[in-house]
């Protein structure tokens, strides 16, 4: 089988791409999932249809490796057509034009938030809002619940974190924004709108496109320096003029060194033949880590994750923490004295700690290494213990403070706020990954020591090889990456629907 270009992965960036790219009749796509693909909406499991919470149904089964209180936590990532967008909690933020003049003052021209823009705007339909930060035509429909959808835990984070001094936001997409207010999804009457129900489903007609789901790739086939196409774990040869990595912050680089490009003295110890040198393949590991303040509560009906808080340590800065209202949850009453629970979860949006995803060893079968590196610099930790102070605050504020039925469940009443070192020892014991990895493919400058592509997508040292997902962002945006994924992924097929050379 072969295509003019093949996508690997069909998960947030991946059903971008394979809709863009195919929208040229003449330029064949082949999109290759290893999951599931399920193409009508009477297809759709439950719970990947259900967009009032996370799945993870539909997944690799990721854990970190093992940190210093020998916690492995998972690290959910989707396996199916659609990945994440299709099984996530339809959070739909940009983050802050900082985050993107930060891309382009590295080195990486093309990607100032004003260069940007015009394609965050493409990705979405907003339905609230219709100015020069907002996209109405697009394929993502984005809208904010109004008051009388939101139930009643909320209602009350809104109102209590507003009643402690925080700024009303109506939008948190706008430029700007620091404060609480409804959070933007990507929701349409319950339905998670995912890129596999947006963007693939209108391009599913197309000749010149083609699915291929339940593949799994082994490595990407190069000759004389370019590539040739791909290598399924079957030994199939998928053959094309272009290769886009679209596997994930996890998926891509494996995939890379599987193929010989990465780091020669890592690559060695597994025996496989290097092709490219690229120490940086695997490297730079960033994610959002977050850890909850639990509340005893009495059980609700509706949507659980409804509204959101951006803080910044400055006035006038940029976020770095989000604040949100998660519930609430069912519990047995062993747990929640009511019947049920609800958190403030803190994540922490520019986090300094680096990790990295490396090869267990080169049998596709076998999971990778991931150190997601939580709270290994000291800024990060002490940013955590504050944000756990605020919400504890907000948890105090009325009218919040009412629908707390019993004691504080974590980090629990015999940690004092002022007690700084528990706190910390109470955030450490807890944290969790907000899941949204990036920079394991960053893009760059300097391929000699923390870049594996180009601005443009381009791998080092493959002529017809991309990488256009999550792994490329050099920093992480102070936000979900839903969005930012889509956009990068826009951007790229963008590119490469023009003369750019490959």
């Amino acid at each position: 089988m072969s295509a003019d270009v093949i996508v690997v992965g069909g998960g947030t960036a991946g059903c971008v791409l394979a809709a863009r790219l195919s929208e040229d009749a003449g330029c064949s796509v082949l999109l290759v999932e290893s999951g599931p693909d399920y193409p009508t909406l009477d297809e759709l499991p439950a719970d990947v249809a259900d967009a009032s919470a996370p799945t993870v149904e539909h997944d690799w089964g990721y854990h970190a490796e093992a940190d210093l209180l020998d916690r492995r936590i998972p690290l959910p990532r989707a396996r199916l057509i659609g990945g994440c967008s299709a099984t996530n909690g339809c959070f739909a933020l940009r983050g802050a034009p900082a985050d993107y003049d930060h891309w382009q003052a590295l080195g990486n021209q093309g990607w100032s938030f004003d260069e940007v823009l015009p394609f965050f705007r493409r990705l979405e339909s907003d339905l609230d809002f219709a100015d020069q930060w907002h996209g109405i035509d697009g394929p993502v429909p984005i809208r904010r619940h109004p008051v009388d959808e939101l139930n009643p835990i909320q209602r009350a984070f809104i109102d209590a974190a507003v009643q402690a001094g925080h700024a009303y936001v109506e939008d948190h997409n706008r430029p700007g924004a620091i404060g609480v207010g409804p959070t933007p999804r990507n929701v349409r009457d319950g339905l998670r709108m995912s890129t596999a129900v947006t963007y693939l489903a209108a391009a599913r007609h197309r000749p010149n496109l083609a699915i291929r789901s339940g593949t799994t790739i082994a490595r990407i086939e190069i000759a004389h320096g370019r590539v040739v196409g791909v290598r399924s774990t079957t030994g199939e040869l998928l053959e094309a003029h272009r290769v886009v990595l679209a596997a994930g912050t996890y998926g891509s680089p494996v995939i890379l060194a599987r193929s010989g490009v990465g780091s020669a003295v890592r690559l060695s110890r597994l025996d496989i033949d290097v092709v490219v040198d690229l120490p940086a393949v695997g490297e730079h590991l960033i994610d959002h880590p977050i850890v909850a303040v639990d509340l005893p509560t009495r059980p609700a009906a509706g949507p659980r994750f409804q509204a959101i808080a951006t803080l910044s340590p400055t006035a006038g800065g940029t976020p770095d923490l989000h604040l949100f209202a998660a519930g609430p949850f069912p519990v047995g009453r062993e747990v929640g004295e009511s019947g049920a629970v609800f958190g403030i979860v803190a994540g922490l949006m520019a986090p300094r700690s680096e990790g990295s995803v490396r090869l267990r060893s080169a049998d596709p079968g076998d999971p990778p290494r991931i150190d997601v590196a939580h709270l290994r610099h000291p800024d990060d930790l002490a940013r955590m213990v504050d944000a756990t102070v605020e919400a504890r605050r907000i948890a105090r504020s009325e009218p919040l403070a009412t629908l707390v039925t019993g004691t504080e469940i974590a980090p629990g009443p015999a940690v004092a706020d002022d007690d700084r070192a528990a706190i910390a020892e109470s955030v450490r014991s807890r944290v969790a990954s907000y899941r949204h990895p990036v920079g394991t493919c960053r893009m760059g400058t300097d391929p000699d020591r923390d870049a594996v592509v180009d601005a443009r997508g381009r791998v080092y040292g493959v002529d017809g090889l991309r990488v256009a997902d999550a792994s490329v962002m050099p920093t992480i945006p102070a936000a979900n990456t839903n969005l930012p994924t889509i956009m990068v992924a826009e951007r790229v097929a963008a590119w490469l629907r023009t003369s750019d050379p490959v």
